[in-house]
């Protein structure tokens, strides 16, 4: 299965912020839109980089309450690893895996954002597509018999 094909199951849909917005407005963003992380865009589709629940948590860790206040851009983490739309199921799950990373921007062939997959979205498929399986071996076997 593709990132193309979750994507056209799940939806395209992708909650953004400007770079400029404080660590605060993303919190709410994420709380209002019960999400796990906002990708941070400057212009047109063009990804910054992704701020998750966690990068918010740590910065409040580090800084403490007056992390809030800064901008969003002050604790965007390092590399963005979007993902193609004709990658196939194992590739993103290979990369969050990797990285330790639970959602990934997806990228269409300009670069531009299209989608977002996360962890769940991306095992969920792989389990439906292990359940056909499962079925359809099943069925081989009670047909053959």
């Amino acid at each position: 299965m593709t990132v193309a094909r979750i994507l056209s199951v799940k939806g395209r849909k992708v909650i953004t912020a400007p770079p400029t917005a404080s660590v605060a407005e993303v919190a709410r963003t994420l709380a209002e839109n019960r999400i796990g992380a906002v990708v941070i865009t400057v212009g047109p589709g063009k990804i910054k980089g992704i701020v998750s629940e966690r990068d918010i948590v740590r910065a409040v860790g580090i800084d403490g309450p007056s992390a809030l206040q800064k901008p969003v851009s002050a604790i965007i983490p390092g590399v963005v690893r979007p993902c193609p739309q004709a990658d196939t199921q194992p590739a993103p799950m290979a990369v969050m895996t990797t990285h330790r990373i639970r959602h990934l921007p997806v990228v269409n062939r300009d670069d531009q954002i299209d989608g977002m997959v996360s962890i769940g979205d991306v095992v969920k498929h792989h389990i439906e597509a292990i359940e056909r399986e499962a079925e359809e071996m099943r069925a081989y076997i009670a047909t053959s018999g």
